[in-house]
């Protein structure tokens, strides 16, 4: 067999260069090779099935097949479902009948994005399957239970591969910066700790993702050496657009209608509005500020402004202007009236930081749905407790966050408008958590 491992090309991505040669640069994937895991049971034995690798972008898939061909000495060949039809397939087909009768060696038909192939593509499979052609490893970033024919599944083992936690990232990063012969070494780069932690968690678990932000990062440099936080915020950055109607002034105005609305004045606040229609502001963009006040700044204390708000949308684009812009007037005026609350808004916030602070953790296996046999036989909603067969349809104790999270408190309810009866509501089910989970 060719070696898929030992030609390198300066010139192809970082990513590319820095595939894994050998199971012992692969990173990730601990559960399915660690000591006494499934796939390193079957490599410990020599041992080859056809399985389907299913998991999200960049995480392993494509190299741990070609890792699984040279550790079990057979012939690879790889098509991708994207680019490829039935004439690649036969040309495996070949392929593979060819090694095996020339040197008796078996081939590993390596399948990226399988779940592209129609069923007719995929029904082409299984004559090869079954009578041992090749042994196929397929590799799908969607649930196979939905994309995968039932013939072909039947045939497969299911692997099911998890996104690089955020040290691994960083194993992948600083290997990358070491590595002379493949990676960014040859430059002696220096990347300070907090830059390569943001790359690690942008990346989201995908490992390609976090050396292809490294390779950006490093083509900024110009005379520096250092890799700062700044030039991988930079090298993250999107371009933005912003809306722009009036200048500053405008903006103050939008300003001046959002700051007398959340101070409960509603004339101040009807005038300010009146001042931007005047001026020529889309009655539409009032429209949609106004739905957003009636969350931010009112939010659950009164929730019939929202709806007020979106029914104001509505009318005044039935009835255009001059017309519908008196149900705007409407809803500013009962917005500026109503009682008050951010608390919405605030664990809106609260949630949006921890989700960018934190990993992309896992949905625990209870919550999961599982509506197929391949789901229900890894376990999915196996211990889920139906909260309307629980007393007052409530599961006492029940967790719903991440395993690896502490429970943390987002909404606060304060106490004005309905926010008051949420917040007894919310204290008495809290007490029964606690209750249920033998806490103090």
């Amino acid at each position: 067999m060719s070696d898929l491992f030992e030609s390198i090309d300066m010139h192809a991505p970082l990513a590319a260069r820095m595939r894994p040669r050998q199971l012992s640069e692969y990173v990730g994937q601990s559960h399915l090779i660690g000591p006494g895991r499934p796939l390193r049971k079957l490599l410990e034995a020599k041992q080859l099935h056809s399985m389907l690798l299913w998991g999200p972008p960049g995480v392993g898939k494509t190299t741990f097949a070609r890792l699984l061909s040279r550790e079990l000495d057979v012939e690879f060949i790889a098509i991708s479902a994207v680019l490829s039809g039935v004439k690649e397939l036969r040309q495996a087909v070949d392929k593979a009948r060819s090694h095996f009768q020339q040197g008796g060696r078996r081939t590993l038909l390596f399948v990226d994005e399988v779940h592209r192939f129609n069923k007719a593509q995929q029904d082409a499979f299984l004559p090869y399957v079954e009578e041992g052609t090749f042994t196929f490893v397929g590799a799908t970033t969607e649930n196979p239970s939905f994309e995968i024919n039932n013939a072909l599944l039947s045939r497969c083992r299911v692997y099911v591969l998890k996104g690089l936690a955020e040290e691994e990232l960083l194993d992948v990063l600083r290997s990358a910066l070491l590595d002379e012969a493949r990676g960014l070494g040859e430059r002696a780069l220096v990347a300070d700790e907090e830059a390569l932690r943001a790359i690690a968690q942008s990346a989201n678990g995908d490992a390609r993702k976090a050396l292809n932000t490294l390779e950006i990062s490093a083509d900024l440099l110009e005379d520096e050496s250092t890799l700062t936080l700044a030039l991988v915020a930079e090298a993250l950055s999107r371009d933005v657009r912003h809306f722009d109607k009036g200048g500053d002034l405008f903006y103050e105005q939008i300003s001046a209608l959002h700051k007398s609305v959340r101070g409960s004045d509603p004339d101040a606040a009807l005038y300010w509005m009146m001042r931007m229609l005047d001026g020529g502001c889309d009655p539409l963009y009032v429209a949609r500020r106004l739905v957003r006040i009636a969350s931010e700044d009112v939010g659950n204390a009164d929730p019939r402004a929202l709806t007020l708000c979106l029914n104001a949308w509505d009318a005044q684009e039935r009835l255009g202007s001059p017309e519908g812009e008196l149900t705007l007037a409407q809803a500013v005026l009962y917005l500026a009236a109503a009682p008050k609350s951010n608390a919405v808004y605030n664990a809106f916030k609260l949630a949006a930081a921890d989700i960018k602070s934190q990993p992309s953790y896992e949905v625990p296996v209870h919550l999961r749905n599982a509506p197929t046999r391949l789901m229900k036989e890894l376990g999915y909603g196996r211990a889920y407790r139906y909260a309307h067969d629980e007393p007052d349809a409530f599961a006492a104790g029940e967790y719903y966050f991440p395993d690896e999270m502490n429970e943390p408190r987002y909404y606060e309810p304060v106490a004005r408008g309905l926010e008051i009866k949420i917040a007894e509501k919310l204290s008495l089910l809290r007490e029964k958590n606690r209750q249920a989970r033998g806490e103090d």
